[in-house]
């Protein structure tokens, strides 16, 4: 049947193929030329081309309603949050919920409503009448901001800069039914808002902070990134069809009212009269400056397609770089997918850390340009390092990888290093400008007196910054001579030993002059702190004319080496040289900065209870019961529990383990079905954020089902990230055995990140070819295999993998390179107790293969994590009381037999001791522990040490455990048999349910015992042990040897 599918297809691949040959067979029977030929082709292609992106249009609207309909859904759960359904203990670090904050804008939202309906009538619509002649007769005609009042998700407190201040981030959602209408009588034009939604994150700054009420001066309020906006507008062509507004759309209102919320926008409400510091809070200092090199690109996404898509070209990249409202575009390169520009970009950083560059690659098109990709990176890492240059991978769709390298200029207020840093500007070439060297802002605070070009009429002064080619424009102040801008201005100086400043007040619409000023930046550099704060003489003005302005001028110096080290190969591309044998090699691998930051998800599937009978017999008169199992899904991978027969409260109680990295918009669901002959039956679903469990570390909820009538969901989520500490490792394994459940896989001790860059000198085929190869790694049983290179003998993958390790000390790293037949090039095995033997748990370098050519070699960078739970913390500073009749006691370490002994021993905690000291018949290790969560007496056998045989002949040990006084089958326990040995290893965990009250009533009683003979049911006692359950501290899980008595001792 295989072959028959395999030759239809090849059949119809055949036909499709002679089809387009059919144009041209029809073109030669009619006599038709060449051109129309090519004409028919092109019209064809047309077509096609007009189709698909029809195509694409409706793909689009169904992912809009989509996502429509999910934003929806996630507002309602938010709204269903609010009125209480999350736990008042659910909480995410360093973010609290806010809900009495929300409370009080939810009363408050009246009162707000009347202000602004008061400010819109009385303050904003006299300014849009002044600023147009075509709008002297706009007004509002009705302002109501609606029910819905603006929420608060969450409020996030960070220290100030200084000592006098304080900053909160708020992260905001409105989703409104505002109404705004507005009317211009001239032209007869009606338009409005009619519902808004808003989401971002609003920074507030509470400065200066005072010794007297109101304690805080004043609040400054901006976006660090451009927020959501979304405003349904009403009427907006007739307003657009104004004259003096033709030229605007709704989009470039959108992006205006947008870039008036961000950086370096800010909104200042003073709260105290007369505040001295009001010019500086508007338009503070930036932080910094930060330089971004844009090298270039590397195997991006071909977009350009001929003939319909039948031909495949290449893209026309070019980059647009944002900072809030501070925008480069790049030149475009065409028909290349790896483009080099060696451009330079500077960026004014007001808030760090917070503020981010986002940087997008399109496709140049004559109609709408593709998206190639995008990568956001948040300047408080550029900070830190001062100097970064990597190649960042591109998100969202995009494939390669970009270029960057971003140098951290801080701000000087001296000249001591002026001279060194146009020194080395005039080493840098860069394109578009050159390098700047030093950074002026002007506070433009107010002017006094100023002449009156029409007599009677007072001017609309506005003014204008010019340094160099670069001009700024201050806002229109209407009707007076003595206006107050309170504005700034930020200019970036190339030369400020010899540039000017040039000032120009003019009347509006800008047609005559109202005074001017030149001052030399010079005069800067000889100021204190390189400031003038002063009024400045208005020339060709009035006798008397004034300008308020203070100028601050600061050098932008690298504080970093000079040459802010090696930069990072192209993916794909040879290493700058260091020479081996006339190859140059990197000594290290140079993974991107998402290697390693991946975090591992334990989930555990706890209960279920009010679950839907969906078993009935004789069509419904006799309801039965449902056979529950529950589906995991997170992160592409899918977990199926046990099926738990004929009960509607289930409980699985188990725990699966999943790779995670920190991608919005991911979530862990779960199905729970009805196990049926035929078909199962649907019972429910529910689904947690991944954000949210990775926000707070632990998420323990019952969780209600979706979609059916009754029913929720038990379950524990927590997000465990790499510690590199190999001092937790012992702690995590104790904390590990006590939590393992009675049914599923051992868990997690560490997570082990590879990356894989390189080999090299890799062996020759026959005939002196060089492979074509790739890399295979397993760790136990998972396995995963990199991309196969072109033919060559040091191939680079520059690929990394994760992957989940149950114990270190035992475990290793299998790496096989092969060719792409499978002929063996070169293996590495590396045990991974090297890694905890070195520091920060990692090796970075190169590994030499076995099995392949003399000089055969890998560069790997393999890094662990230790997987810190929460009760792994809370263990780690704690000692574990002593229990029993027995402390414990230091021992020799020695392996057994089989050599096991000694490894397993190394895995137990660190207050349990390797060995014991000789007891009468020998010692048993013990750990003894009550899990208050899912009420269970949790005891693991560990190992027995220097057992007392009863005979010549070696016995086959187990440890059999009973709950006194209570000798019932359900109370009883028993590991498996070792074999022929005197010092087993068991390491086997058992549970009893009951109560902590009943717990303290129960003595433990365990007997080490024999076989005696395959074929007698008799059983050779080797010794006891008879503990008080009562006088053990269950609490904390500790772990003990205890001595074994004769059978007939009493207890």
């Amino acid at each position: 049947m295989e072959r028959r599918g395999a030759g239809l297809a090849a059949l119809g691949a055949l036909g499709r193929r002679l089809l387009w040959a059919l144009p041209a067979y029809a073109a030669g029977l009619l006599g038709l030329g060449a051109g129309a030929l090519l004409l028919a082709l092109a019209l064809y292609a047309g077509w096609r081309r007009r189709r698909r992106a029809r195509e694409r249009g409706m793909r689009l609207a169904a992912r809009l309603q989509h996502d429509e309909e999910a934003a929806v859904r996630a507002a309602a759960a938010g709204l269903g949050a609010a009125r209480g359904e999350l736990p008042a203990w659910v909480s995410f670090p360093d973010v609290e919920r806010a809900e009495w904050l929300n409370k009080v804008l939810a009363q408050a939202w009246p009162f707000f409503g009347q202000y602004m309906e008061k400010l819109l009538v009385e303050n904003i619509a006299p300014s849009i009448r002044a600023s147009n002649t075509h709008l002297q007769t706009f007004t509002f005609t009705k302002v109501d901001m609606g029910e819905k009042p603006l929420r608060v998700l969450g409020v996030r407190a960070h220290p100030g800069t200084h000592k006098k201040q304080i900053l909160l981030d708020l992260n905001i959602s409105y989703v409104g039914d505002v109404q705004i209408d507005v009317e211009v009588k001239k032209f007869f034009c009606k338009a409005g808002v009619k519902g808004m939604q808003l989401h971002g994150m609003l920074r507030i700054i509470l400065e200066p902070l005072l010794g007297d009420v109101p304690i805080v001066g004043a609040l400054t309020m901006f976006f660090i990134r451009r927020p959501t906006l979304d405003i349904n507008w009403t009427g907006m062509t007739n307003l657009l069809d104004i004259p003096g507004l033709s030229s605007m759309s709704d989009t470039m209102i959108m992006d205006a009212i947008s870039s008036y919320l961000v950086l370096p926008n800010r909104l200042l409400v003073p709260l105290v009269p007369n505040l001295h510091e009001a010019a500086q809070l508007r338009c503070p200092l930036p932080r910094g400056v930060v330089r971004v090199y844009l090298r270039g690109a590397r195997d991006l996404r071909s977009k350009d397609r001929f003939m319909g898509g039948l031909v495949e070209g290449k893209s026309d990249p070019y980059a647009v770089l944002r900072v809030g409202t501070q925008v480069f575009t790049s030149r475009v390169i065409d028909d290349n997918l790896n483009p080099t520009w060696d451009e330079v970009y500077e960026f004014i950083v007001h808030e760090v850390p917070g503020q981010e560059m986002e940087v997008e690659l399109f496709d140049k098109d004559p109609d709408q340009d593709d998206l190639l990709g995008r990568m956001k990176l948040d300047f408080g890492e550029v900070l830190k390092a001062r100097v970064l240059e990597e190649w960042f991978s591109l998100q969202e769709g995009g494939q390669g990888r970009l270029h960057l390298r971003l140098e951290w200029l801080s701000l000087m207020s001296d000249t001591s290093k002026l001279d060194q840093v146009l020194e080395r500007n005039r080493t840098i070439v860069t394109k578009p400008d050159p390098p700047s060297a030093a950074i002026l802002v002007v506070y433009l605070d107010r002017a006094e007196e100023l002449p009156m070009k029409k007599a009677g009429k007072e001017p609309n002064p506005m003014v204008q910054v010019s340094v160099q080619d670069v001009t700024r424009e201050s806002k229109v102040v209407y009707n007076t001579t003595a206006p107050v801008w309170e504005d700034a201005f930020r200019f970036f100086l190339h030369d400020p030993v010899n540039q000017d400043v040039d000032i120009q007040v003019k009347d509006d619409p800008r047609q005559s002059t109202l005074g001017s000023l030149s001052l030399p930046l010079a005069r800067l550099l000889d100021a204190p702190e390189m400031t003038l704060d002063q009024p400045f003489q208005l020339q060709h003005s009035g006798p008397s004319s004034r300008l308020y302005m203070k100028l601050v001028l600061r050098v932008l110096f690298l504080d970093a080496p000079e040459n802010g080290g090696p930069t990072p190969p192209p993916p794909g591309q040879p290493d700058p040289p260091a020479s081996t044998g006339g190859t140059h090699l990197p000594t290290h691998a140079s993974p991107d900065a998402r290697f390693g930051t991946e975090q591992v998800l334990r989930i555990h599937l706890l209960e279920a209870e009010n679950l839907i009978a969906k078993d009935n017999f004789f069509k419904g008169v006799v309801r039965g019961r449902s056979d529950p199992y529950a589906k995991v899904r997170v992160a592409g991978r899918v977990f199926r529990s046990r099926v738990i027969k004929e009960d509607l409260n289930p409980r699985w109680n188990e725990v699966y383990e999943v790779i995670v990295d920190n991608v919005p918009g991911q979530d862990v669901e779960f199905d729970l079905f009805d196990k049926d002959i035929d078909k199962d039956d649907f019972l429910g679903r529910c689904k947690v954020p991944l954000r949210q469990v990775l926000g707070s570390r632990i998420v323990d909820e019952w969780l209600p089902l979706e979609e059916v009538k009754s029913g929720q969901l038990h379950v524990r989520l927590e997000s465990l990230a790499p510690s590199p500490s190999a001092a937790l490792l012992e702690q995590v394994l104790h904390t590990n055995s006590l939590l393992q459940p009675a049914r599923g896989e051992e868990l997690s001790a560490a997570l082990l990140s590879v990356f894989v860059d390189r080999a090299a000198d890799l062996p020759l085929r026959k005939g002196s070819k060089p492979p074509a190869a790739f890399a295979s790694l397993a760790v136990r049983d998972v396995s995963v295999k990199t991309k196969t290179c072109a033919p060559t003998a040091e191939p680079v993958w520059d690929e990394g993998f994760s992957f989940l390790v149950k114990r270190p000390h035992v475990e290793s790293l299998e790496l096989q390179v092969k060719e792409e037949g499978g002929q063996l090039l070169g293996t590495l095995s590396l045990p991974l107790s090297q890694l905890l033997a070195s520091e920060g748990l990692a090796l970075d370098g190169w590994f030499l293969l076995a099995r392949g050519g003399p000089g055969s070699q890998v560069l790997l960078r393999v890094q662990l994590g230790v997987l810190v739970s929460q009760q792994a913390e809370a263990g780690a500073s704690s000692v574990s009381p002593d229990g029993g009749d027995a402390a414990p006691q230091p021992a020799e370490a020695e392996e057994d037999e089989s050599g096991a002994g000694g490894l397993r021993q190394r895995l137990l905690p660190a207050d349990s001791h390797p060995e014991p000291a000789e007891g009468p018949l020998g010692r048993l290790q013990l750990t003894l522990w009550y899990h208050g969560d899912e009420h269970k007496l949790v005891a693991i056998v560990h190992a027995c040490r220097k057992l007392r045989p009863l005979s010549k002949e070696l016995p086959d040990p187990y440890v059999s455990l009973v709950l006194l006084p209570d000798r019932s089958r359900g109370t009883k326990r028993k590991t498996s048999v070792q074999k022929k040995t005197l010092n087993p290893d068991f390491n086997e965990r058992f549970e009893w349910d009951m109560s902590l009250e009943e717990v303290s009533r129960r003595k433990l009683e365990a007997h080490v015992k024999s076989t005696l003979s395959f074929m007698s049911r008799e059983k050779e006692v080797l010794g006891k042990l008879h503990l008080d359950l009562a006088q053990v501290d269950l609490s904390k899980g500790g772990t003990h040897w205890y001595d074994l008595r004769e059978e007939r001792s009493s207890p």
